[in-house]
């Protein structure tokens, strides 16, 4: 510890207060946040000489000063402490990715709702039902609605503008509202039908949908029996393939951990409305050496903070804190039991979630060995550090041109780190001003647009700068390095072998490196070729919408009569390009501004 800060003296002035503590090394990198109750019993405790685990013993030797903060209660600290972790990521904290929100399925305020796939805020109009442990579970529930039901999901400007049903509504996906085919009245009975489906009451659902049939068979409606009849079908099929009993209306998580290899898994499956959503598994770091309770504390306080709590979380693990909960109470307005020991069928899925935490440990740990020895393979080729710390830190950044005869330039960077891609920090640069098809001055454009930031101190530099080219794009690579000041070492082109042969490729290097010819069995090949194929298909699915938006409004523009105005009428009317190719003429010329003749015209054009 630096004599300019006096621990002893520093901790003997430390308040019997609530609040949050950080522990900072000597180069000012936040070590560790944590809460207390009382500042000045919790920050005491870490230098005591016992009782640490191997991770928290590690920390303490590195830590230089400690920064307290102060809070009016211990929930506020929870809150703070939880703000913290995810903006700061210190390295001894457990840290469990921050993902993207749950995905959500939403009926729509609309006149005549409509079924969607939702991310984002729940404090719109509508009802929302969720959240889904992953994307797929949301669109299977939209499926069995719409077989069950047959409510719309067409965009409100599709709805609006159609002239004749779709093809959804001739497979039995959907009633056709938009032309009229159901009543407003009976539309509206199927979405409540499905209201209470999703919230768990599909027996009595099923049971409302036979006595309406009953009733409108008996007052001689035989049509309308027979779309019941296949309503009730189909809710049945659905019923019998829930392979997970129901309890009621239970909203329930369940949370197991798995640890092995020094790794660990928190499964977290998802029950709403009594039914079995599915499960994510999550993978924190830094959990060297805690216990699963401690884990577990770890991802409900962090998790729950941004996630909406159920009633009920049953857990493979006792929390080390029954506190946490109160404090999670506090703050998300939500009082959550928290069961270690469930029966019947809740004890059914814990051991379950258990089962799906174990095999998802276990292909994490297969999956991140044959990771781990790429990037150590890539490492020892390249003679960069190959110890543990520094393989996780290894920062590639892979730069790709992509372009169509010199038309819709983009420049690509993908990032390899931690031993896998993180699409999340991928780029994508629109090149401009260059002559069509100088790659070399595209890339030229999109290193100095990367890399200024990193010489104004703006971003942080890679350990590789992968570059998909051979000498000439490595040289203007070296130039715009020297240009910025910045260490040309980091420079590695990836020249293509004779006949681009893949195995065949050439490591080619800014400095005075000879080039190193890999081998195709080489595993640092592998890993820079799954980068630089990367990269190349993030540069060519951004180059193709550009173009494909382009040319799609170009070719709208370029018909005799239509202007920009008529175009977006045209849109807006068939929602999007592809509406309007499939426009037959009548539906064309049912468009204010558009003639007969022109109708024609604009048909033809597209054909």
């Amino acid at each position: 510890m630096p004599d300019s800060f006096n621990l002893k003296s520093f901790l003997a002035e430390l308040p019997r207060l609530p609040g949050v503590y950080r522990h900072i090394d000597a180069a000012g990198e936040v070590l560790y946040v944590g809460k207390a109750s009382d500042l000045k019993r919790r920050v005491s405790s870490y230098f005591q000489k016992t009782g640490h685990s191997p991770r928290i013993t590690h920390m303490v030797a590195r830590v230089a000063r400690v920064e307290v903060t102060v809070t009016r209660s211990e929930a506020e600290a929870l809150l703070l402490e939880n703000n913290l972790i995810k903006s700061l990521h210190p390295r001894y904290n457990i840290l469990f990715r921050d993902d993207k929100s749950y995905p959500y399925l939403q009926i729509t305020g609309h006149a005549t709702p409509r079924i969607v796939y939702y991310r984002g805020s729940t404090s719109g109009k509508g009802r929302y039902f969720g959240p889904f442990p992953n994307a797929w579970a949301v669109r299977e529930t939209i499926q069995i609605l719409q077989r069950v039901f047959r409510l719309r999901t067409c965009e409100d400007s599709v709805f609006a503008n159609r002239s004749r049903p779709c093809l959804l509504h001739q497979i039995g996906r959907c009633s056709a509202p938009c032309v009229g085919l159901v009543s407003p009245e009976d539309y509206q009975a199927d979405v409540e039908r499905a209201v209470r489906f999703l919230d768990g009451q599909a027996k009595e659902v099923l049971g409302d949908i036979e006595r309406r049939m009953k009733h409108a068979s008996d007052s001689l409606q035989f049509e309308q029996a027979a779309v019941l009849r296949d309503q009730m079908g189909a809710l049945a099929r659905v019923l019998q393939q829930q392979t997970m009993e129901q309890i009621g209306n239970d909203d329930v998580d369940v949370i197991a951990i798995a640890s092995s290899g020094g790794r660990v898994c928190v499964n977290l499956a998802m029950v709403r409305g009594g039914r079995h959503l599915g499960d994510k598994p999550f993978f924190p770091t830094h959990t060297n050496g805690d216990e699963a309770g401690d884990v577990l504390a770890a991802f409900i306080a962090q998790h729950y903070m941004d996630s909406a709590m159920p009633a009920v979380l049953v857990c493979s693990h006792a929390l080390p804190d029954a506190g946490l909960m109160k404090l999670l109470a506090e703050q998300t307005g939500v009082k959550a039991r928290v069961l270690t020991k469930p029966q019947g069928v809740r004890r059914s899925w814990l051991e379950q979630a258990q089962k799906n935490a174990d095999i998802a440990l276990a292909r994490a740990l297969t999956e991140s060995g044959a990771r781990v020895a790429r990037t150590l393979a890539l490492a020892e080729t390249l003679e960069l550090d190959s110890d543990e710390a520094a393989l996780d830190a290894m920062h590639v950044e892979c730069f790709d041109i992509s372009h169509t005869a010199g038309e819709a330039t983009q420049a690509s960077c993908v990032v390899y780190k931690h031993h896998a891609m993180q699409p999340s920090l991928y780029r994508r640069y629109n090149i401009a001003g260059i002559t069509p098809g100088d790659d070399y001055a595209a890339m030229r454009q999109v290193l100095m647009r990367r890399f200024a930031r990193v010489a104004d101190g703006h971003a942080e530099m890679p350990t590789i700068a992968l570059i998909d080219g051979g000498k000439g794009q490595v040289e203007m690579a070296r130039q715009v390095f020297a240009e910025l000041g910045l260490d040309m070492r980091a420079i590695v082109g990836v020249a293509k072998g004779e006949g681009r042969r893949v195995g065949l490729e050439t490591l080619v290097f800014a400095d005075d490196r000879p080039p190193v010819a890999l081998g195709v069995e080489s595993a640092a090949l592998m890993l820079v070729a799954q980068i630089r194929d990367e990269a190349h298909r993030f540069a060519i699915t951004g180059m193709r919408a550009q173009r494909a938006k382009a040319r799609n409004v170009s070719r709208l523009e370029q018909i005799e009569g239509v202007g920009a105005k008529r175009r977006q009428k045209l849109l807006a009317r068939f929602g999007g390009f592809t509406g309007v190719v499939d426009a037959s003429i009548d539906d064309l010329r049912s468009v204010e501004g558009i003639s007969d003749e022109l109708a024609e015209r604009i048909y033809e054009a597209l054909r």
